[in-house]
Order: structure tokens, then C-alpha cells, then sequence
């Protein structure tokens, strides 16, 4: 995911400081060039050579340090960097950065990039606090420095508090956001259903599917990663929803339905991945039904059609995709959801395919437009989301070229 990228994590004197090996290593193992920086503090909480070991480059600390090498070696890894990750960012660094004070490597460097820097501070809850400490952060975003938020929790000394370093996943989250993908879809809004919805029979009991909710969350994720305003309707998801994403939270399909009305027509791209169901029992008893003798017959009425609705809504310029599971005549079946949904593109599996059946980590799609079909292999489903958006990219460009519509950008 990051081959041919840079990252320079700059490490300064904390305790979280022990977090950045496994940073290190995470995006190392997506084929990311990584470069760390550390202060003499840094140096006390963990050794240079275990980032060394990880990366396979030279940790550097002093700007004149060994030899002439290292006196410049700030503008050289400046200019290659794609990213600055200043994490741990102690209360000195951050001040020293805001105040445009350089006297060390990281520091210098840090001065020197042109790229996105982000400082993810960590800190005693009081230090933190501090409003010399608040002014500098805030002129950091003044200067366009992204501060990724602490937690909250057990900090080093045992009081309760603000100034966590957050977890692992969460810094390298920020850095794929950053990197990870030409921003193709910047300035769009997208909306993704996902997971699968419940109809209740009693306050005990529901109907529902199997659906984890994996390949919509993989869609909104994608679609985030490559610069756009998502928002997430999740039903029941056996997944959590991808950071940086506005997630809607429903239970029934009649909640989604209202949930996707609502948020419709102000989107530019509707996915709706979610497994919704046809049929909700007509009544809904308020006490646990009690078992008896003998069979016991439900009355199910349909569900409001969201993708039908969505699909005589459709303003122009809008791209639509829907999903279609199947266990038989799967292409046939889904080229007429597409004509009689009024979708743009469908994405058809089948039930009876390898890797493509319900909770898994892959899928095998073959999407289907008005006029072609693209058969996808067996891959994961954050690489199908991927061929996905690039269908729809190509989707909504040819709208506008056919019927003038403003506001896309390359």
C-alpha cells in the first residue's frame, strides 16, 4: 500500500516512546521507506538500533553527529519525506516547533519538510493542559500541522487523564489517510450502507442475515483514503467502522431507509452495501413470546425498497452502485436489478463462490454497468473496493462528459 513512500517518524522523550517500534514495523511491512529521527531525551526510553533493526536505516539523532554526512542529512530526508509523524511530541518539541526553534535533528528536519506533518502529543494530563502548551498546539494548526487528539486513560504515572499517545493503529491510520492514496476523490461526498439489519419480533428475538458488514466498511474506508466526505450507514457490523468516517448507527431497515432518505441527495456517490431485509414481521410483540404448543405461524410484510427508492431519486450526476448476492443465474439476476433499480453499476457475487461468501476477508465481484462487465479475481475486499471506486470514478467522469455537469476535479 505505501511502496515508493516516505515516512520520517520523529521520536522525542516520553514513555510512549515504546509504541513507535511497532509503528515502525507496521508500516514498514506495507513497503513504506521509514526514517527515524530521535532527541538525545528519546534515546533514555528506547535504544536506536531497535528502530534500525526494523527499518534497515540509520537512526539519526544529532545534526553533526559521526561525520560532515550528517550535517545536511535534514534537507536530503526533507525532500524525499512524503509524511512527518512527531510522535511522541513532548511539551519541548511542540514548543520548539511552533516557535520555530531548530537545534537538533528533529527539529531541523521537522523545519525543514514541506510535507504534512502531524504531532501526536503525550504528556502528563496537567502538562497538557497547560495553556502555553494548548497556545502552541493551536498555532500549529494555525500553520497547517494536523494534531492527532491524546486519549484518555492511565497515563505513566498512574493518574487518570488526558495525554495518551493513542494506539499503534491509530497513528498509522493517520499516516495511510495522509499518503496512502491520490486524493481522486477529494471534494466529493459519499454515502455507504453496511452490515446487516434486525427485525424485531419481540424484544428478544429478530430476523437478520449474515452479513458482517466487511465489504461496506472496506467501500466507505477506500473511498476515505482517497480524499472523500464519508459517511457510513451501519446496521449490526461484526467489524468496526473505519476511523475518519461519519458513522450512522441503525438497527431495523426501516431505520436505514429513513437514515439514507434523509442523506441522500447531498451525496455524490450512494453505495449501498448493506444487507437489508425484504420482509419485517407486521407486529411486534412487546413481551417475550412464550413458547407453546404446537407450530407458530409469522406474518411478514415487506420492507421499504431503499435501492429502488434511491434509484428514482437519482439526480443527475449522481453515481449509484448496488450489491447483489446470488445463488443461481447470479449475472442474468443482477443486470436486472441494475436496469430495474436504476443503478449505475451493480456488484454481483455468488453465495456458491469460494472466498465470497458472507464474513469472509475476500470477495470475487464482478461489476456490472450499462456497458460492461469487469469480473474481478479472488482478492481482498479492501482490492475491491479499490476496482469499485475506479468503476465509479470512470462512472461520474462520463456524466459529466455527456451531460455537462460541474465540480470534478483531477
Amino acid at each position: 500500500m505505501l511502496k515508493g513512500k516516505t515516512a520520517v517518524l520523529a521520536v522525542s522523550g516520553s514513555i510512549a516512546a515504546y509504541k513507535m517500534a511497532n509503528v515502525a514495523r507496521m508500516l514498514k511491512k506495507m513497503h513504506c521507506q521509514v526514517q527515524v529521527l530521535m532527541t538525545q531525551n528519546a534515546t533514555q526510553f528506547i535504544n536506536p538500533i531497535t528502530f534500525e533493526s526494523l527499518t534497515g536505516n540509520k537512526c539519526l539523532i544529532d545534526t553533526f553527529d559521526r561525520n560532515f554526512q550528517y550535517s545536511v542529512e535534514h534537507v536530503s530526508l526533507a525532500k524525499e519525506a512524503d509524511v512527518v509523524l512527531v510522535a511522541p511530541a513532548s511539551a519541548n518539541v511542540i514548543g520548539k516547533i511552533a516557535n520555530g526553534l531548530a537545534d537538533d535533528m528533529l527539529t531541523t528536519t521537522v523545519m525543514a519538510c514541506p510535507c504534512q506533518k502531524l504531532i501526536a502529543p503525550a504528556m502528563n494530563h496537567h502538562m497538557y493542559h497547560n495553556p502555553i502548551v494548548q497556545q502552541n498546539l493551536q498555532k500549529l494548526r494555525e500553520f497547517g500541522y494536523e494534531i492527532i487528539e491524546p486519549d484518555r486513560g492511565m497515563l505513566a504515572n498512574g493518574d487518570m487523564g488526558d495525554g495518551r499517545m493513542p494506539k499503534e493503529e491509530v497513528l498509522v491510520d493517520y499516516v495511510l489517510r495522509e499518503i496512502a492514496f491520490v486524493k481522486d476523490l477529494a471534494g466529493k461526498k459519499v454515502l455507504v450502507t453496511a452490515g446487516a439489519t434486525r427485525e424485531a419480533l419481540d424484544p428478544v428475538r429478530f430476523i437478520t442475515n449474515h452479513s458482517s458488514g466487511k465489504m461496506g466498511c472496506a467501500l466507505a474506508r477506500a473511498a476515505m483514503l482517497r480524499g472523500a466526505e464519508v459517511t457510513l450507514v451501519a446496521a449490526h457490523m461484526e467489524v468496526e467502522p473505519p476511523r475518519f468516517v461519519e458513522t450512522v448507527s441503525v438497527v431495523s431497515a426501516e431505520e436505514m431507509f429513513q437514515a439514507v432518505a434523509e442523506r441522500a441527495d447531498a451525496n455524490d456517490f450512494i453505495v449501498k452495501a448493506a444487507a437489508v431485509a425484504d420482509y419485517t414481521p407486521e407486529t411486534r410483540a412487546d413481551s417475550k413470546m412464550k413458547k407453546q404448543e404446537g407450530e407458530l405461524n409469522i406474518r411478514l410484510k415487506r420492507t421499504r425498497d431503499i435501492l429502488k427508492y434511491l434509484g428514482e431519486q437519482k439526480r443527475p450526476g449522481q453515481v449509484l452502485c448496488g450489491f447483489s448476492m446470488e445463488t443461481d443465474d447470479v449475472l442474468v439476476n443482477s443486470r436486472k436489478k441494475l436496469v430495474s433499480k436504476n443503478c449505475d453499476l451493480i456488484c454481483a457475487n455468488s453465495l456458491r463462490t469460494a472466498g465470497a461468501g458472507f464474513g469472509t476477508d475476500t470477495n470475487v465481484i464482478t461489476i456490472i454497468t450499462r456497458e460492461k462487465e469487469v469480473s474481478l479475481e479472488l482478492m481482498s475486499k479492501d482490492q475491491a473496493a479499490h476496482c469499485i471506486w475506479e468503476v465509479m470514478r470512470e462512472l461520474a467522469e462520463s456524466q459529466i462528459q455527456s451531460h455537462g455537469h460541474p465540480g470534478w476535479s483531477d
